[in-house]
């Protein structure tokens, strides 16, 4: 076994890792960047290393920056986590290239023939694992996109070879947006991934997401440990996981176990892994899917699973301690057979995040209070402190609550407490929506689709939720001071506690009128640290959060419409069209592509 391990992450995987490390009797060794100096993975490394400033390419996913830190601390594996550096084949070759290093993980020769998803659709097919409709060779021309249009129809989905979780993923409704689209998933795939390479599938309107757990070890040995069901998602980010999934009949679940089984023996793959499916939903069905339902492979996530706790808790099997049993070279213990599924899990992302709001990410805050649930059957995966700093130069999600019931309905039930009980002020979370979800027909019946939340659910129940749950995330009118005071007091031997607010308004400051440049800053920062002046007192268009430049897509002098797109701005990992609100010239352009801006940062001036 090892001696001591790097865990080339943060946050909340990065403890979940070193847990496991310390169970085994291993060393543990953290990365990290200027922004999370005092991030709790640090705290709770036995040493850390500083790999770079606070943009994640130039810290944690640079590869000679981790590995010399792994050097540095005389560490003899590396573990990726989740995200990062955890699915890039050419890092995995680095570190196995590396004398003295074990990559804790698959080899990089299975990571690229998996992870690139025209090769592991090849794979799959081969070995006769039901594949979508689609192309397994990379499509580079809008005719292509279009043939594929005149013969299996419309929407199609193009997917960036690297992609995963939506990223690098555009859906074409009707022929008119072929072109747009393509260009968009191809600029994704290069930001994201750095492989701008595309596919085509049919794109199914009404799926359930299905993923079976895999461990698989060089001695030839391939184990499933049962699926999870992650059909609630927003934007095709998962928000709530669970297991097993209610809408399969034991049948179905076998099929999709060993057609899992069959794809990863196929590939040559080794430690642990997730095959993804779409399973075809049948509306108003009476009782769960039965063995005859359609259902595709999706893609292999290689690596470790964010949802992979919901696994562990009912099956008992620790996955980070086979991975790292694994990479060691030992041989898996249990056959197939072996493996018992005990009661029902869910796990929760709690993340930082307004669902009111379409899941607008925090901008900052200081975690004022943290008071996690516990109890039976309630496991918190986080790395956080009372009074620590948000940091939001990452991942939205901050912790995960992970829930265990003997059947589902107690699962429920005992999520619904844990809830109640998960106490957290100074920043914006989503706990009122997954209270909100526990009591939710479509979710508690089972009959919800991945579409379900973007295109399905009244958002204004979600709104009602963040008002009778969450805690008030509206800013005080400007300039306000206000002085809370907090007192305990007794009615007839009863206890309540009582909030008072003093308020002082001061006169607002006077405002010329008609002048944008009386309200907004006269320069901003660019990442390479120099200032753009703001001329002009035309209308003004902010980043509506803080994010990266993709690319600019107008030109100053250049005439736009409502609605035209003048920026691309990436946000915890999603691409947003920022458009101009009327038309107009346009007089500046603040940022240029690979800027960093903050929330109020000016891009463009119009006219």
């Amino acid at each position: 076994m090892f001696r001591k391990v790097l865990v080339a992450n943060r946050g909340e995987i990065a403890v979940r890792v070193m847990r496991a490390c310390e169970e085994l009797n291993i060393g543990t060794v953290a990365v990290y960047s200027e922004a999370d100096k005092d991030a709790g993975h640090v705290r709770y490394a036995d040493e850390a290393y500083n790999v770079g400033p606070a943009r994640a390419a130039d810290s944690y996913l640079d590869h000679e920056a981790v590995i010399g830190a792994a050097k540095k601390a005389d560490a003899d594996a590396i573990h990726p986590g989740y995200g990062f550096l955890a699915e890039n084949a050419e890092f995995a070759r680095k570190v196995e290239d590396t004398e003295g290093i074990t990559w804790v993980g698959p080899a990089g020769d299975a990571m690229e023939a998996l992870g690139e998803k025209t090769k592991a659709r090849t794979i799959m097919d081969e070995a006769d694992v039901p594949i979508v409709p689609g192309t397994t060779d990379p499509v580079t021309d809008p005719e292509q996109v279009r043939e594929f249009g005149e013969k299996h129809g419309y929407p199609i989905a193009i997917k960036a070879e690297g992609g995963g979780g939506g990223r690098g993923m555009k859906v074409v409704w009707d022929e008119s947006e072929v072109e747009d689209q393509l260009e968009s998933a191809k600029r994704e795939g290069e930001a994201y991934f750095d492989n701008d390479s595309v596919y085509l599938e049919r794109y199914l309107e009404q799926p359930r997401h299905i993923e079976v757990q895999i461990v698989a070890d060089e001695h030839g040995n391939v184990r499933h440990l049962g699926e999870r069901d992650c059909s609630l998602q927003r934007r095709h980010q998962k928000v709530i996981e669970e297991g097993p999934s209610a809408a399969l009949t034991d049948e179905l679940r076998e099929k999709i176990g060993e057609a899992a089984r069959r794809g990863v023996a196929a590939a040559d793959y080794t430690n642990a892994g997730t095959v993804e499916f779409l399973v075809e939903e049948e509306p108003g069905r009476d009782g769960p899917l039965g063995p005859d339902a359609n259902f595709y492979f999706l893609e292999v996530n290689t690596r470790i699973q964010v949802e992979h706790t919901v696994t562990e808790e009912i099956t008992g099997i620790d996955i980070v301690k086979r991975q790292l049993q694994i990479a060691a070279g030992e041989e898996i213990d249990f056959e197939q057979d072996d493996v018992e599924f005990d009661g029902h899990a869910i796990e929760f992302r709690i993340n930082a995040e307004n669902a009111a709001n379409d899941f607008a990410p925090a901008t900052g805050g200081t975690l004022e209070t943290y008071d996690p649930p516990g109890g039976v059957g309630v496991r918190m995966d986080d790395a956080l402190r009372q009074g620590d700093d948000l940091v939001t130069d990452y991942d939205s999600m901050i912790a995960k609550l992970v829930v265990w019931g003997e059947d589902r309905d107690e699962c429920i039930s005992r999520s619904l407490r844990a809830l109640r009980e998960y106490d957290i002020e100074g920043i914006p979370t989503i706990i009122p929506f997954h209270r909100l979800m526990l009591t939710d027909e479509e979710f508690v019946a089972s009959t919800h689709t991945t579409k379900y939340l973007d295109e399905e659910m009244d958002h204004s129940r979600i709104e009602e939720a963040q008002q009778q749950w969450g805690e008030d995330t509206t800013s005080e009118e400007a300039d306000d001071e206000v002085v809370e005071r907090e007192f305990t007091v007794e009615v007839n031997g009863k206890r309540f506690e009582v909030e008072l607010e003093e308020r002082d308004a001061p006169p607002m400051p006077a405002v010329d009128g008609g002048d944008a440049t009386a309200s907004r800053p006269d320069h901003i920062g660019t990442s390479d640290g120099d200032d753009v002046e703001i001329d002009g007192d035309g209308e003004v268009v902010d980043a509506e959060m803080q994010g990266t430049i993709l690319s600019v897509d107008v030109d100053e002098g250049e005439e736009v419409a409502a609605g035209d797109v003048l920026v691309v701005l990436e946000a915890m990992k999603m691409e947003n069209d920022i458009v101009a609100s009327r038309g107009g010239e346009v007089s500046q352009i603040a940022v240029a592509e690979g800027d960093s801006v903050d929330m109020g940062d000016t891009l463009v001036v119009l006219e």
